[in-house]
């Protein structure tokens, strides 16, 4: 088991921290689909994409990516714009890396994708979900196995191990003009039956603006 560092501030500040201090690089590959760090919103095809939503307020639904600014901005000054794959060229649905997932768009002022944040999806069936947490280290992969900084919690009272396993860990790296978050949970909650546990992944990735600055968001 990997030391458990446990954070005492919030995700978000932590990311915006490693904003502030780590420089730029170059990536050339798209983060998810036709999705990049850094591209314009307002490239993103129009096909290929349903279900939009704000975030903040899941009553409101633009009717696409060019409606981003429907969504309101967040205490970041981002706009998170949630959508998912069209059923139509998607057989599977909203699947990344096998794996149905919650995907949301974090959009600046001036249109650019400042972030990611993919997240497994609870709602899905036993099979599929029992596996949300093996996500994490497929995101590694695809990041590069090095370089990554990751820490691991021990079970809290009234927690215990599912199928003789839990994991409970934070993994973080910043690389290619990117800070990444990834947060992965496997753990059963005293009283819970055996098709009721906690399984997931959560990766966030933001993007890393220049020493000189954020930018204007």
């Amino acid at each position: 088991m990997r030391p458990w560092l446990k954070p005492t501030m919030p995700v978000a500040f932590f990311l915006l921290t490693a904003l502030q201090q780590a420089p730029a690089q170059e990536f050339s590959g798209n983060d998810l689909r036709d999705i990049r760090i850094g591209g314009k919103v307002a490239d993103l095809p129009s096909a290929g994409y349903v279900d939009f939503s704000c975030a903040a307020d899941a009553n409101a639904k633009p009717a696409g990516w060019s409606d981003w600014r429907d969504c309101p901005a967040g205490p970041d000054g981002l706009q998170a714009l949630r959508f998912g794959y069209d059923p139509a060229t998607s057989r599977d649905g909203t699947v990344v890396a096998g794996h149905p997932a919650v995907l949301t768009a974090l959009i600046d002022n001036e249109g650019t994708v400042a972030g990611l944040k993919i997240e497994t999806d609870p709602k899905t069936r036993l099979y599929l979900r029992k596996k949300a947490f093996l996500l994490g280290p497929q995101v590694e992969a695809r990041y590069g196995s090095d370089g990554w900084t990751c820490a691991q919690a021990e079970l809290a009272a009234g927690e215990e191990p599912v199928g003789g396993v839990h994991v409970k860990e934070k993994c973080t790296k910043t690389m290619h003009g990117r800070a990444l978050v990834i947060e992965r949970n496997l753990f059963r909650k005293a009283g819970q039956d055996e098709k009721s546990f906690v399984d997931e992944t959560r990766v966030t990735i933001l993007r890393v603006y220049a020493k000189s600055g954020m930018g204007s968001h």
